[in-house]
Formats: C-alpha cells, sequence, structure tokens
C-alpha cells in the first residue's frame, strides 16, 4: 500500500507544472529541531521550563519581554541560535531537484520561523514565513514599523534560561524581539509577512488551472494553519496534495496521505522518480 501512494506522488509531481511546498514544524524533526509537539516534547527539549512549569505556549509569549527581556530573550535567543546552527536535511534538496529537473515554478509557504528553507538556497522571494521569522528584529513598543535582519549573538545562561545580553532597538533603543507572531501577541509587525503573503497570491493568479503539486510536510492539527491552506489549495482546479505527516496524515481522497515522516517520504518518492 505504501509503495502505491508513493508512486501516486510521484505521478502528480511528475505532470506537475507546479508545486506549492507547504511546511509546519515536522519538517525540521529530521534536521534535529523539536517541534514541541505536547507539553513533554517541549519540555524534552527544554527541562529548564519543565523545572518552572512554563509551557511552550507560556515561553512564546511576548509579555515576559515586558516584564523580563533577559528571560523573554532565553527562549529566543537559544532557537537563534539553534537554527543558526542546523543544517536543513537532504529532504529540502530532494525538493530543489525536483523544481529544476522539471522545471516547475514553487513557491513555499511555512509557519516556521527557522529560515531553513532559505538556508537550504530556495529564493527569499518565493519563501511565504506566515509567523514570521526570528532571523528579523522589530521594536517591542514598536516605536516604528521597522524590521531589520537580526545578526545579534544572544548568549543564554541555560540554568536559567535568561539571556546575558539581548538586541535593542536601533532607533529608540529599547528591547527589540523577534519578529515573530507569539501566544497572545499585539504588537507583532505583519508587514514582511504580509509582502510575501501579497508575492503568493500573485504567485497562485498565475497559475490558477494549472496542474500542481502540493507537497505539505510536518503539519499537525494543534495549530492547523498549514493544513487548512493545504485543503483550500486542493479545492483549485489540477490541484493535488501530498499530506506527508507521520502522526496525523489524513486528507480526503482524491488527495493522497503519506503516514511518514518527511524526509523518509521525500526519499521514497524520489526513488521512484529517479532523480536522485
Amino acid at each position: 500500500m505504501a509503495g502505491e501512494v508513493h508512486r501516486n506522488a510521484a505521478d502528480a509531481i511528475g505532470r506537475a507544472k507546479a508545486l506549492i511546498i507547504t511546511s509546519g514544524a515536522g519538517m525540521g524533526v529530521d534536521s534535529g529541531l523539536p517541534d514541541f509537539r505536547g507539553e513533554q516534547g517541549f519540555w524534552k527539549a527544554y527541562p529548564m521550563y519543565a523545572r518552572l512549569g512554563i509551557s511552550f505556549v507560556e515561553a512564546a509569549n511576548p509579555r515576559h519581554f515586558i516584564s523580563d527581556p533577559a528571560f523573554g530573550w532565553g527562549f529566543y535567543g537559544h532557537r537563534t541560535a539553534l537554527y543558526r546552527s542546523t543544517e536543513p536535511h537532504d529532504g529540502f534538496q530532494i525538493l530543489r531537484r525536483w523544481i529544476e529537473r522539471f522545471g516547475m515554478e514553487y513557491f513555499v509557504v511555512t509557519s516556521n520561523v527557522d529560515g531553513q528553507f532559505q538556508k537550504a538556497g530556495f529564493e527569499e522571494a518565493k519563501v511565504l514565513e506566515v509567523h514570521g521569522s526570528i532571523h528579523h528584529l522589530q521594536c517591542l513598543d514598536p516605536c516604528s514599523g521597522a524590521i531589520w535582519p537580526n545578526r545579534e549573538e544572544i548568549p543564554v545562561d541555560p540554568s536559567t534560561m535568561k539571556a546575558m545580553r539581548f538586541p535593542l532597538c536601533n532607533r529608540c533603543g529599547g528591547v527589540a524581539r523577534p519578529n515573530v507572531l507569539m501566544f497572545g501577541d499585539t504588537s507583532w509587525l505583519s508587514e514582511r509577512t504580509d509582502r510575501q503573503e501579497s508575492s503568493f497570491e500573485t504567485f497562485l493568479e498565475g497559475h490558477k488551472d494549472c496542474e500542481t503539486a502540493v507537497v505539505e510536510m510536518g503539519a499537525g492539527t494543534s495549530i492547523p494553519t498549514i493544513r487548512r491552506l493545504s485543503e483550500r489549495l486542493g479545492r483549485r482546479r489540477g490541484v493535488t496534495v501530498v499530506r506527508i505527516n507521520p502522526r496525523e496524515p489524513w486528507i480526503d481522497e482524491p488527495h493522497l496521505s503519506i503516514p511518514e515522516g518527511s524526509l523518509a517520504a521525500l526519499r521514497a518518492v524520489d526513488t521512484i522518480l529517479g532523480s536522485s
């Protein structure tokens, strides 16, 4: 049965003129990144927060930057360093080879803030980061609409999960924060993401009625932004969705469900396509 769905996926990708890659946190697992699935998964990655009884939702909350910026930056500073040091797994290159081999136009839509697609060589202009990017900063207030690249080194004391120094706004000198949409966030500046979304809508308009494959990887139901997008795209004429997810793979026919991790599924489909 697994072989059949891999063949069907390979067929959909091989005949597509456009490829839309949609991705959630599960895409990074094969690179060694945590996906924060459930509190136990989060606490395994960050045992200090388990000792403090702080959940992922509580850690990823902008109020910490107001009450204790060093603590707020502890979580995001550690993640910044982690994402900078992590090399994207081979699945990213498999996707790039398909794009090149079949001459497909493409766009990436991800809920991840890790910048791994750009690091793997995907064009910045063809990536939509729906929750923003940890590699960009903004003022906490914010004092202006400015968003700028995060080139800061943010050392973190793992015993307290507090940053030993953290970024400041380059305009007002106040605390800076990641340009990331957090839980309960009312001060996130969305302009950068809005521009990306406009580019994506232009892409969709230019490829309507075009044979298109949507390859979705690691997008769960707890924050279903990416799953809903894939399903919305799947209602367009000529679109086939390939959902890759080891725990929550279900999707209605005629779309395809592969109950595996991202790298394993991409390798299996790649073997059939013969593009290795």
